[in-house]
């Protein structure tokens, strides 16, 4: 397993560090084939739950959610939202008893849940983009990393046993440690600006709160493969699983950096 992940990272790695430089349309092309996986994995997870949201609608709904990131048109997010409500409602009263309540709820969960990694295309866009975006890959990845080997050499104390049985408190701290390691040496290399006292203690906030949100992120999805008593989401990542279980955490984190910069940076 450990193999198989270190041989993904070695193709993947690249791949994505690649579009997060050149943004752009490649950015928008590889966040667009993450969500349209996203959303089958979800789907898959919700038939384990007994509940059928309708496909066309919810991918549907996730990608007009993306175009209209892609184009900055926000006056049109009010008017996606209202349609996928009415449609939703109206599958429920034409397909009556199939398309219940918890179908139709679920579709709209599962557009807004995965229209999120939107942030990851809208951090590109910001002032020095690129960069934010590279910061929140590595300060993400460095938590999730330092809190799987921590977590796999000395976690003994089960942090949420109903939802991860194998992630522990002492992984967790790791996961904290990692991002705020992670966040201070992209800043650095980035910015060279860590040295500024205000500017030092500003990235710090941002690593342990990309920790916070990152593992939140995580429990999450494990929450939902729990429930629908599944290990993985899917298995296009050899030794990682589905896109869910990969990039659970970025759909968190990448919100979190994204308003913290255009709040306190900005």
């Amino acid at each position: 397993m450990l193999s198989l992940r270190i041989i993904s990272a070695i193709f993947g790695i690249p791949l994505i560090i690649g579009a997060a430089w050149y943004g752009g349309l490649i950015l928008m092309f590889l966040v667009m084939l993450i969500v349209i996986k996203g959303v089958f994995e979800m789907l898959r997870m919700l038939r384990g739950l007994n509940i059928f949201p309708n496909i066309f609608l919810t991918l549907f709904g996730a990608l007009v959610l993306l175009a209209i990131a892609y184009l900055k048109e926000w006056h049109f997010t009010g008017i996606v939202f209202t349609v996928l409500v009415i449609l939703h409602l109206l599958l429920m009263a034409i397909n009556y008893p199939k398309y219940r309540f918890q179908d139709a709820a679920a579709g709209m969960f599962t557009t807004i849940y995965l229209s999120l990694f939107a942030y990851v295309y809208l951090l590109s866009t910001l002032p020095d983009g690129r960069y934010w975006l590279l910061l929140m890959i590595v300060s993400t990845w460095t938590s999730d990393t330092f809190a799987y080997f921590i977590g796999r050499y000395f976690g003994k104390r089960k942090l949420a046993p109903d939802i991860s049985p194998n992630k522990t408190v002492e992984g967790a701290v790791g996961g904290l440690i990692g991002a705020v390691i992670g966040t201070l040496i992209a800043a650095y290399i980035f910015f060279d600006a860590v040295t500024i006292s205000s500017f030092f203690v500003i990235m710090l906030l941002l690593g342990i709160l990309i920790a916070v949100l990152a593992q939140l992120g995580d429990l999450v999805a494990s929450s939902l493969k729990r429930q629908a008593k599944i290990k993985d989401s899917g298995t296009v990542i050899p030794g990682h699983g589905g896109v869910l279980d990969r990039f659970d955490s970025m759909l968190l984190s990448a919100p979190l950096v994204y308003y913290f910069v255009m709040v306190f940076i900005i």
